[in-house]
Formats: C-alpha cells, sequence, structure tokens
C-alpha cells in the first residue's frame, strides 16, 4: 500500500509505503540482486550476463504510475492521495565490490548521460513535478544493498527541500534580478578558503553555511538549470569534479566515505524556473574516522543543524585529500 498523507502543520506530504517493509535487506554476496545474472546461477534483478549501466523500476516503490487507491478516505484536515510517481534503480556498475568513487571518470561520464536521460524521460510524464536524483551509501546511511547503485524518484510534487530551495532562489531572482546560486557561488570563488576544487566549468566547495563538517556543493559555473542545459564539455567537467571529490571523502580517513547524493535541478511541472540552478549535494556522516554526526534533537526535533567544525577548515583538508592525477 502506497499514498500520500498530507501534513497540516507542515504543510508537505507524507508518503506511506508499508509494502518497503519486505524489501530486500543485506543480503549475502552471493544473492545481490543487482549483479548479473550468471550462466546457470539463480535469476537477479539484471537478467544478462553483463552490462554497463542499469536502470529498471523499484520493486518496492514508494510510489506508482499506477497506484492503488488510499487504504483511508480524506476526513477534514486529513488529506490523502494516491501516491502515483516514478522510483527507478540505477545501477553504476555489474562489479559487487566497488564503488562509484572507483569508476573511471569516462564512466561517471556514461552515468551522467543516463541522469540526463531519465531527468528528461521522467519529467515529461505528465504528472512528474520533480525529479530527484540521489545515492545512499554505507549501511550508517541506511543502505539494503551493497551494491554501487543510486535511484531517481519522480514526484507527483516538489519535495520541501527542494521547494525551500526554489523559494529563496525566486525571491533573490526578484529582488535582485540575478541567480542565488551564481552569487553564492561567485563569492566563495573570490573568498577561496572553502573551496575544494575549481575548473572552467565547475566548483566544489564546502559552503559558508554547511551543516554537515564535509558536506559539499558541487555547482557549474555558469547558470544551468539542469542536466539538460550542460555542454558536453560541462558534463566533462561534472564527471571529473565528483571524481575528484569522491576520492578525496575516501582519502580523507583511508576508507570507503559513506555519504548522501542529492542533485537538486529545475521542477519539471511545466512551470518557469529562471532562477533554478542544478547543483549536487554531498552530505558525508563522519566528523573524523571514528565519529559519526547524529541528527539529534536539535537537528530533528527543531530542524536547526549544529555544525561543531569550521568549514573553513573542513575543506583545507579535503583539498589536501584530493587526487592529484584525475
Amino acid at each position: 500500500m502506497s499514498e500520500l498523507r498530507w501534513h497540516p502543520v507542515l504543510r508537505e506530504w507524507v508518503i506511506t509505503a508499508t509494502q518497503r517493509q519486505d524489501r530486500t535487506f543485506l543480503p549475502p554476496r552471493d544473492y545481490c540482486p543487482l549483479c548479473p545474472t550468471k550462466p546457470g546461477g539463480y535469476e537477479t534483478e539484471i537478467p544478462r550476463p553483463s552490462y554497463e549501466i542499469v536502470v529498471f523500476e523499484n520493486r518496492f516503490p514508494s510510489l506508482r504510475r499506477e497506484p492503488p487507491e488510499p487504504a483511508v478516505e480524506s476526513d477534514g484536515p486529513f488529506d490523502v492521495r494516491p501516491a502515483q510517481g516514478i522510483c527507478e534503480v540505477v545501477v553504476y556498475t555489474p562489479v559487487h565490490d566497488t564503488t562509484l568513487a572507483q569508476q573511471s571518470v569516462e564512466h561517471i561520464r556514461r552515468l551522467i548521460a543516463v541522469w540526463t536521460d531519465r531527468y528528461r524521460e521522467l519529467g515529461a510524464q505528465p504528472y512528474v513535478e520533480y525529479v530527484f536524483i540521489f545515492e545512499n551509501k554505507g549501511e550508517v546511511i541506511g543502505v539494503t544493498l551493497n551494491h554501487p547503485h543510486g535511484q531517481i524518484y519522480a514526484y507527483p510534487f516538489v519535495p520541501p527541500i527542494a521547494k525551500r530551495q526554489l523559494e529563496s532562489a525566486r525571491t533573490h531572482y526578484e529582488q535582485q534580478h540575478r541567480c542565488l546560486f551564481c552569487d553564492l557561488l561567485a563569492r566563495e570563488r573570490e573568498d577561496g578558503r572553502r573551496v575544494v576544487t575549481d575548473d572552467d566549468a565547475f566548483s566544489a566547495v564546502i559552503p559558508f553555511y554547511a551543516r554537515w563538517p564535509y558536506e559539499v556543493h558541487i555547482t557549474p559555473r555558469k547558470h544551468r538549470a539542469s542536466l539538460l542545459d550542460l555542454s558536453d564539455a560541462e558534463a566533462w567537467s561534472l564527471a571529473r569534479t565528483l571524481k575528484r571529490v569522491l576520492v578525496g571523502y575516501d582519502h580523507l580517513f583511508g576508507f570507503s566515505m559513506p555519504y548522501i547524493l542529492a542533485m537538486h535541478q529545475a521542477p519539471t511541472d511545466g512551470g518557469e524556473h529562471p532562477y533554478a540552478h542544478l547543483h549536487i549535494e554531498l552530505y558525508p556522516p563522519h566528523r573524523t574516522a571514528t565519529k559519526l554526526k547524529y541528527l539529534a534533537g536539535s537537528e530533528t526535533g527543531a530542524g536547526t543543524f549544529i555544525n561543531d567544525s569550521l568549514p573553513e577548515e573542513k575543506a583545507a583538508e579535503l583539498r589536501a585529500a584530493l587526487p592529484s592525477d584525475v
């Protein structure tokens, strides 16, 4: 059962998806559903002996193309709607014991082409208002499958964080007649202390207002609303920048860094969004090699993050960990 329930206090949709309780949870390596189906072996989600990158619809989706009717009826302030949308899985590689950081720049460039294709196709569906591309990496993040993969949610609404970002960007655009993200990046590059890596097309920074110790934002230097707007040269720059940052994360403490990767783009609701600016936000939970940043009372209960580090110092640490050969 999937449905959308309206939160009248926060004024946002909550998805109930009871079937996800039964999803596969950390299976043995020999029974990974994202590995290729080997001749004579059991059939996985991918019925081929090999592949480069695979996209398929999630077997345990939160949103469905043809959703069931809700389990309850709307009642006054308690609004409920069918959970129409699309949930896809993007499998990065047939190799089980690897990560996105270990892929070549060329392979990451192919992944960006896949992301672009899915943003275009999913966003064209009449009921999809926002296409959210993301990756959860690491068991401390809560992943249920260790094989390197990401996900795409095509929402029938603009989700809360994206909506707040867009509202801020729209206000700035109306008042200043400029893009908020372009202005923020210009100030970061002018200051320089929080820039992690930079080239002619993309910059990666730990922002002035970082909420996580090693939070990185990867942003195109020119105003680009979505992946669809990137030139081929810019897409290659994004691949190199993402590779450098992810390898730097792994070098930082000497182990494969868990993280959440969240991509923000223009909504696909048919409206005009001249203030939308493509960017990727990365949230690693580690604050040291042995300590995690937990979302406790202030963060979860009050919605106010406490960052017990200085972005300027963490940017310098991560900069020093970046590879020199990418």
